[in-house]
């Protein structure tokens, strides 16, 4: 990958590093760093390396401060993106983050949301880069809708009314933008079409309603049309039998009657009888819905 060619010249904390074995000092083998040397755990190796071999490392700042090599590469470095797992929230400093590395990253919470509802819980995933303090110390840093651009797949139109695993990445109010996974397809879902918010990495199951030009998806949060039927039948049918199988409403109840007991339209409340009827496990008569 391009980037981490162009990582591999650098000596800094967040990059990839190819050094050489120059020595051994106790427990450490010592790595040429050409202005200084930096050090690596013994125990990293599986085999005993031998002075003058190539290793490719990872370089961080350990506690104290000193300039450390690991042979456990994370899944990004400054550069370059990948999904970090989140191990644990803080609420006054953010969501510490597995990078696949030797250590852990704090995501600062000015990158989260403002609302606290919809910051990532453990186990969700962050689409992101690594950054530095002045003093070196290495953070998460949720990737930008500019980069995110840079890096999807197009997607195919196949897709089209399909369901797609995926992770949000960005939350605006006028919609929620995710990622597939593995695919790193783009799909973007209109807040008309989501029941509630996702969390910022929450892993979600979407719908495909549009394969645009460009390449990117317009999706879905909500269940299709015989999948809503059949919840709200459900519905009905279960506040039917908790009432003791007899109900004041039927299809000639009035749509505010409906929406405030059942929460859905007077349209969707006649679908969802139309099917118990077909089914044969409601009758109606003088107002009332009765079951069989």
């Amino acid at each position: 990958m391009e980037e981490v060619d162009e990582q591999m010249t650098e000596h800094k904390p967040g990059f990839l590093a190819q050094l050489t074995v120059k020595g051994q000092e106790g427990s450490r083998w010592i790595l040429d760093g050409d202005d200084e040397d930096i050090m690596i755990n013994a125990s990293e190796f599986e085999t005993q390396p031998e002075i003058g071999d190539a290793v490719e490392v990872f370089l961080y700042m350990n506690r104290r401060g000193e300039l450390t090599a690991t042979l456990n590469k994370p899944d990004m470095t400054i550069g370059s993106f990948g999904w970090g797992r989140v191990i644990r929230i803080d609420e006054k400093e953010g969501a510490y983050v597995d990078i696949g590395s030797s250590f852990e990253v704090l995501v600062n919470k000015a990158d989260l949301p403002r609302v606290k509802a919809l910051w990532p819980k453990t186990d969700d995933e962050l689409f992101m880069t690594l950054r530095t303090d002045l003093g070196g110390n290495i953070f998460g840093r949720l990737a930008t809708e500019e980069r995110v651009l840079e890096l999807i797949a197009d997607a195919p139109k196949e897709l089209f009314n399909k369901n797609v695993k995926a992770r949000a990445y960005r939350l605006l109010p006028v919609g929620s933008f995710f990622l597939s996974t593995p695919e790193t397809y783009r799909i973007f879902v209109h807040h008309t079409e989501r029941e509630n918010e996702p969390r910022l990495g929450e892993e979600v199951e979407i719908r495909i309603i549009d394969v645009r030009e460009d390449g990117t998806l317009n999706g879905s949060l909500l269940p299709r049309k015989e999948e809503r039927l059949g919840d709200d039948a459900d519905t009905v049918y279960r506040y039917l039998t908790d009432v003791g199988g007899k109900m004041p409403f039927s299809d000639k109840s009035t749509p505010d009657e409906i929406s405030e007991m059942f929460g859905m339209s007077k349209a969707a409340f006649k679908r969802a009888l139309g099917k118990l009827m077909k089914e044969g496990k409601i009758t109606q008569g003088d107002g009332w819905t009765t079951v069989k």
